[in-house]
């Protein structure tokens, strides 16, 4: 007879075989309004990524993490970077998809708001992945404004293949594009840059250059080529490509001293690298290289912004799918009017990130005069903010799990894990208030057609207008009193944003539960800290994830 002292019960498994198309519905919705009409097309997607095979694979990029091999068997140095499949299975899909250029590709309208949607749901399965994509996506149009660059490499650099050999480019079907920016000596501190570059020849736009030096953080070290910023003799910093493979054949000279080990991102392989003579090829203007791929970044940061969307997105649903099966005390866990409380408070959050990374997207398109302040001055106030709450939200729906939630093969674990480096990189959140601060500084009145914005939106909504009227308030103050006060303006107008926004697009449950929370003193504290008896609980939750 078997011996055992338990029985499993009230055991639940974390959600992974659902639709994270068809059980968004704010999703939906925010790609209709933004005219979208890949609706099938998402929908299938949506099935493929939320597959129990995909949650498999995710976790098996992040258990098995690249490996780096600097030689060969006989001692010839390769920078070779080893990936388990399950990476290559999430690069491949990622290509096909076009999370890499579809909306440079593409000229319909409604193409950002499509990858957006794209990118948002790949997030929320394996975001460590995006990492290349999302630096390939930024590098495309300061490499069109290269006729020599981009009539060598434009179309791989476009191409939906996926070809993960490393050869030189003309011996590939597809190339992707990293980043090397940070200096250990400097890390945000750009301009402290120490990595010289030397003409080879007259030099200038489009000339070749050496490159000697050391990059501390050098993102995606297995890509086909990477942006870099380094110093020249007379101009100052410059921005440049820098291949893999020199034009002659040759290895470039790009030595990988070691690969990071990360808290989280742990499919992806970030490195430290040293530059022994590189070859690279300067981009845009002598002296210009910190505007140059500050374009790059601005890129990257709406990323940024959408993966900590996903993040969340997936935190909630897999809480909320949680919280509905485990029972405690003779209730479901959702059953229990504190638990609620925290539960609506993640939906509120998830859905005010999705609607605000969305609208920031639809920016990116649009040439109507409203989406230029979008882009320059909400595009780091959106990933200063987003980023952050990925990480108390991702942390609150792993306590919602309990001690399940604190184990390593926990999918929210993961999810914890992977939140804070969209934080970090690309600009941490002092920096990123600080975007914002310079950008009011060097245009005023971007900033003011902002709020003429929100203030439309606000109409009739008494404490919407009055937050309008303060922030407008601290815009007329001292610029260095602005700055020192950084993180409030930009957190305040974040919340502003996504009120206004969740006021024209969002259900009347949404909007008010938004404002009965996030304008009452006592919310923000930790998650859940509100009444939820005053919201419209039942609305909240089924539009979180319909039952």
């Amino acid at each position: 007879m078997a011996w055992q002292t338990h029985t499993i019960q009230n055991q639940i498994d974390e959600l992974t075989n659902h639709n994270l198309y068809a059980g968004d519905v704010a999703l939906q919705a925010a790609v209709q309004r933004h005219g979208g009409q890949q609706a099938a097309a998402l929908h299938a997607l949506g099935a493929e990524l939320g597959s129990p095979e995909n949650y498999g694979l995710a976790e098996q990029a992040n258990r098995h993490q690249p490996q780096f091999q600097g030689f060969d068997a006989r001692g010839r140095r390769i920078d070779l970077v080893e990936f388990h499949p399950a990476w290559h299975h999430w690069e491949d899909l990622a290509r096909q998809q076009g999370l890499h250029s579809s909306p440079f590709a593409q000229g319909h309208p409604g193409r950002w708001v499509e990858w957006a949607a794209r990118f948002y749901m790949h997030a929320q399965l394996e975001p460590g992945s995006l990492c290349p994509i999302s630096m390939t996506l930024g590098a495309i149009p300061l490499l069109q404004r290269e006729p020599a660059l981009w009539a060598e490499y434009g179309a791989k650099i476009l191409s939906t293949a996926y070809d993960e050999r490393d050869l030189p480019s003309a011996h590939k079907r597809s190339l992707s594009v990293g980043m090397g920016m940070t200096e250990k000596q400097g890390g945000s501190d750009v301009r402290s840059n120490q990595t010289q570059a030397l003409p080879v020849g007259p030099g200038g736009r489009g000339g070749e250059y050496e490159l000697r030096g050391h990059k501390w953080f050098f993102s995606a070290p297995m890509c086909d080529a990477h942006l870099v910023v380094a110093q020249t003799p007379v101009d100052g910093l410059a921005c440049f490509f820098v291949p893999r493979w020199r034009p002659d054949g040759r290895k470039n000279s790009v030595q990988i001293q070691r690969l990071k080990a990360k808290v989280g991102n742990r499919s992806n392989a970030s490195s430290e690298v040293e530059f022994n003579d590189a070859y690279g090829v300067m981009m845009g203007e002598p002296g210009r290289g910190i505007p140059t791929i500050i374009e790059m970044a601005t890129y990257t940061r709406l990323t940024c912004s959408l993966s900590s969307a996903g993040l969340m997105r997936q935190a909630l649903v897999q809480a909320l799918a949680y919280a509905r099966q485990r029972r405690a005390f003779g209730r479901t866990l959702a059953e229990q009017p504190l638990m609620q409380g925290v539960l609506v408070d993640l939906v509120l959050e998830a859905e005010a990130a999705l609607t605000l990374s969305m609208q920031l997207a639809a920016a990116f398109e649009s040439e109507q005069p409203w989406a230029r302040s979008w882009r320059r001055l909400m595009t780091p106030a959106a990933k200063f903010w987003l980023c952050k709450r990925a990480v108390e939200l991702t942390g609150e729906a792993m306590e919602v799990f309990g001690g399940n939630g604190y184990v390593d093969d926990s999918v929210v674990a993961r999810l914890f894990r992977e939140a804070p480096v969209n934080s970090i990189w690309e600009g941490s959140g002092n920096v990123m208030c600080l975007d914002v601060v310079r950008a009011i500084a060097r245009d005023p009145q971007s900033a003011f057609e902002l709020l003429d914005q929100f203030d439309l939106a606000a109409t009739g909504q008494a404490r919407l207008v009055a937050e309008v009227a303060a922030l407008r308030q601290m815009l007329l103050g001292p610029v260095d009193r602005l700055e020192a006060q950084g993180r409030l303006f930009t957190g305040r107008l974040v919340v502003l944003s996504q009120a206004c926004l969740l006021r024209q697009q969002a259900p009347s449950c949404v909007f008010e539960g938004f404002m009965a929370t996030r304008y009452d003193p006592n919310w923000g504290r930790v998650v859940g800290l509100l009444d939820a008896s005053l919201l419209d609980v039942g609305s909240l939750l089924e539009r979180g994830l319909p039952a």
